[in-house]
């Protein structure tokens, strides 16, 4: 058979083959959730994207005989070496045929690609970083992914682990039924309703909901709250504003702001709690094609938009909670369990993602399962010396 054809992607016709080739290899997938195509050419687009602000990426797609068998992406996130000491390229939007060679291809484009702007190590999949969708699922292929998490076939792992790479950290995904707790929040684990009641009671730190009237304030706070309370995290990248905004403005139509908690401090935030409904559920029941045009664009958005006001979906992902140093200990995050659960309770929610959990984060990892979760889906990002 002959050798692919490795093809850096240099315009728009090439960019669409690139967003457009997973719908080829999940085609009889029915857990793989298809996004909207429009969505992604604006996410790969550097005008449109803040990533690019400061980061450098290479798109690239393997052919045999004019066939697209397989995409990566070769990225220089220079924020990230900044902020953690660290010379390291990473790949991602990893998509192949079940072919070794063409995996080794890839992979190799990638490697090549920064370690000739002098990177010392690469790590992947990061789609495009810790603040995006990352890791590559390695159990838990029996249901779909959540909102934000990834999906990939089972032989990706033989792939990438046959090209030389090695586990950097593993990634957890709980899964919590509310009918654990028979719907009513007296059932939660005591010494969480202890905490927060003290919490409540001394009254010195005030949780609320979200005010979506003053949406960018809310987004100031969130920030300041994200960058200082996740830190020391393995892998964290700290947002810029204009990631933040960008990150905000595209989820703020599936906000609910009953689920999203701040702890304030006499006004200033010390913590914060987001969950987000499960939108991948709608989008598996509309099942978005590839297509740029803008008329497909209006079609799948009025289709999703539509399916959105009919169904509400069974699952919600705690997305991000994190309290700042100082503040630890203080029953906040209990607090922010109880509240988050009396809001999924009374809107009926079936079940609860909390994901990702690093596994060298023991401590969030003992709290949920105190709570009752269970690992369902495991996460894996590689590394490898150049």
């Amino acid at each position: 058979m002959a050798e692919a054809v490795i093809e850096p992607v240099r315009n728009q016709d090439q960019l669409k083959e690139f967003v457009a080739f997973p719908w080829k290899v999940y085609k009889d997938d029915p857990y793989w959730v298809p996004p909207l195509f429009h969505e992604r050419m604006l996410f790969f687009n550097p005008k449109k994207n803040p990533f690019f602000e400061h980061s450098r990426v290479q798109l690239y797609l393997a052919k045999r005989g004019g066939e697209v068998i397989g995409t990566i992406a070769a990225i220089i996130n220079d924020r990230h070496n900044e902020f953690q000491k660290e010379q390291v390229g990473f790949w991602g939007h990893f998509e192949c045929v079940n072919d070794q060679d063409v995996a080794n291809q890839l992979l190799r484009t990638a490697e090549a690609w920064v370690r000739d702007q002098g990177m010392q190590a690469i790590r992947g999949p990061m789609n495009m970083s810790t603040n995006d969708e990352c890791g590559l699922l390695i159990s838990g292929y029996d249901s779909p992914p959540v909102a934000m998490m990834t999906y990939n076939p089972p032989y990706y792992e033989r792939l990438i682990e046959s090209a030389g790479y090695v586990k950097a950290q593993d990634l957890y995904a709980y899964i919590i039924a509310t009918n654990l707790y028979e719907e009513n929040v007296d059932n939660l684990p005591r010494k969480f309703l202890q905490a927060s009641r003290k919490l409540l009671q001394e009254g010195e730190i005030t949780i609320r909901t979200a005010n979506l009237a003053t949406f960018e304030q809310e987004m100031v706070r969130a920030k300041e709250v994200y960058n200082a309370a996740w830190s020391h995290n393995w892998g964290f990248v700290p947002m810029t504003d204009h990631e933040i905004e960008h990150l905000a403005r595209g989820l703020r139509p599936f906000l609910d702001p009953d689920m999203i908690f701040f702890a304030e401090d006499k006004g200033k935030p010390v913590g914060i709690s987001v969950a987000i409904p499960d939108v991948n559920e709608n989008l598996l029941r509309i099942k978005p094609k590839p297509g740029a045009s803008m008329l497909r664009y209006a079609y799948d958005g009025i289709r999703f938009l539509w399916d959105r006001r009919r169904h509400q979906p069974r699952l919600f992902r705690l997305l991000i909670m994190g309290v700042v140093e100082g503040y630890r200990s203080r029953g906040i995050d209990a607090c922010f369990y109880v509240e988050t659960a009396k809001k999924a309770f009374a809107k009926g929610y079936k079940q609860c993602e909390m994901s990702w959990i690093l596994e060298s984060n023991p401590m969030m990892n003992r709290i949920i399962q105190r709570l009752g979760g269970k690992i369902y889906k495991t996460y894996r990002i590689y590394e490898k010396t150049l």
